[in-house]
């Protein structure tokens, strides 16, 4: 991915933004450690290098390879796709609030994914189209009733949370209607859980990283006249309509893959791009640095569920909606001293 930094930033906000990236990649190696060391069955820091070497006793390669490293590796994963997808959606809404969690995206993902569970299948490809779909529809919807008046600003975040909702009031209706074992499970995944993915999703979930960083490596270049307003990238060669729909699509598709793995992991869409831009006090929108921060965000999130009443495994998205409800109430706070 291109990198954030700016050519001609000042020599102490570069070195700033060096510091930032080494520290944040050594508390990520430090999450992800911690990921693999602690459970009911611990396992010390050599024996998980011998294992990650090739060693390691059989037991012990079943609990690190078999069951940890997948999460830890599919959590960051997870994380930098939803802090990606959020990014493309608050650049084009030029909104920080511009999220996915609050437009209604996400709600529409997992609608999509529900039909799916509550028909019967929970293949890979089912839940990767069902979500897919919910989300693409969701996104079309939300667009469409705001066409008229631009796709920006406030109207576009209230439409957002009115679809939102309808879609959670929907999603209910479906799963009192399906029958109890279908219901617990969809209503349980449905909190948003790393507690039980596995390693089926780890081709699927790095592709898909890998392929949405390359796309919006593209798009970064317009993105970023894009954001000194529409106009003006329009005078500068950007089609702003294009651009509006093919960022929408890749932050779709990221979006729904992540909701068809683990379910609607709220929050992290939201923060993870505004905590980067101002960790390293970036002018346009620093894509790589909000990857690296929703990986964070997540592997730690991930790491409170399963350890704050361990024995006992929180669903991840229940911690990061407590830390993303304080991270509102903090930016909302902020907007208003700011006004006075």
């Amino acid at each position: 991915m291109i990198a954030d930094s700016v050519v001609a930033a000042p020599a102490a906000t570069r070195r700033r933004r060096v510091v930032i990236w080494v520290c944040s990649a050594v508390v990520l190696v430090v999450l992800g450690i911690a990921g693999l060391t602690l459970g009911e069955a611990a396992v010390s820091v050599p024996d998980v290098v011998s294992v990650l070497f090739g060693g390691g006793e059989s037991g012990t390669r079943l609990v690190v390879l078999g069951w940890r490293l997948p999460r830890v590796v599919l959590g960051a994963a997870i994380g930098a796709m939803l802090a990606l997808s959020g990014a493309l959606f608050q650049v084009v809404t030029r909104n920080p609030l511009g999220s996915p969690d609050i437009l209604g995206f996400s709600a529409g993902a997992y609608t999509g994914a529900l039909i799916v569970i509550v028909g019967g299948s929970a293949s890979t490809l089912a839940l990767t189209a069902g979500s897919i779909g919910g989300g693409i529809l969701s996104a079309a919807l939300v667009f469409a009733l705001v066409a008229w008046r631009g796709a920006t600003g406030t109207r576009l975040i209230i439409v957002g949370i009115a679809l939102t909702a309808m879609l959670g009031a929907a999603n209910t209706m479906i799963e009192l209607a399906a029958d109890d074992v279908v219901s617990r499970s969809a209503a349980i995944w449905g909190a948003g859980s790393l507690n039980g993915i596995d390693g089926r999703w780890m081709p699927v979930i790095l592709v898909a990283l890998a392929l949405g960083a390359l796309a919006i490596a593209a798009l970064r270049p317009a993105l970023t006249l894009y954001e000194l307003g529409e106009d003006r990238a329009a005078s500068l060669g950007v089609r702003p309509v294009r651009l509006r729909l093919s960022a929408m699509l890749v932050g779709v598709v990221l979006l729904a893959l992540t909701i068809a793995a683990a379910g609607p992991i709220a929050f992290v869409a939201l923060a993870a791009p505004q905590i980067a831009r101002r960790l390293w006090r970036s002018g346009p929108m620093p894509f790589a640095a909000s990857a690296m921060t929703g990986a964070v965000l997540l592997v730690f999130s991930d790491l409170l569920a399963m350890r704050l009443f361990a024995p006992t495994m929180l669903p991840t998205g229940l911690v990061t909606i407590g830390i993303g409800g304080l991270y509102l109430a903090w930016m909302l706070s902020g907007a208003n001293r700011r006004r006075r």
